[in-house]
């Protein structure tokens, strides 16, 4: 009977240890996500990892894909702003779309 009631102890002791350190609520939070998604994902596994942020060591070519898609953002971004630049000094040059009507 006492080794029955050693293991309870333990065995509460870790669960006040899981829910003052937050772990509970966690996965709590983490599961009720999974169970509010309309589709399921394929793997529930891979949806905890995501949602707690242990996500599977990166890729090497995953990391030189968000680099290439850095840099994409910045090329656009720049060709962004010189297409605005072209187009004020295009509107220079064209007469305004009423004298373009009239004509």
């Amino acid at each position: 009977m006492a080794h029955y009631k050693a293991a309870d102890s333990k065995r509460e002791q870790f669960r006040r240890y899981l829910e003052k350190s937050g772990v509970l609520d966690t996965l709590t939070m983490v599961l009720v996500a999974l169970y509010e998604e309309p589709e399921k994902p394929t793997s529930a596994l891979d949806f905890l990892k995501h949602h707690l942020g242990a996500a599977t060591p990166e890729n090497p070519e995953i990391e030189l894909l968000r680099l290439e898609l850095a840099e994409m953002k910045e090329k656009y971004e720049a060709t962004i702003e010189e297409n605005k630049k072209l187009k004020a000094k295009l509107a220079q040059y064209e007469p305004p779309q009423e004298e373009k009507r009239a004509e």
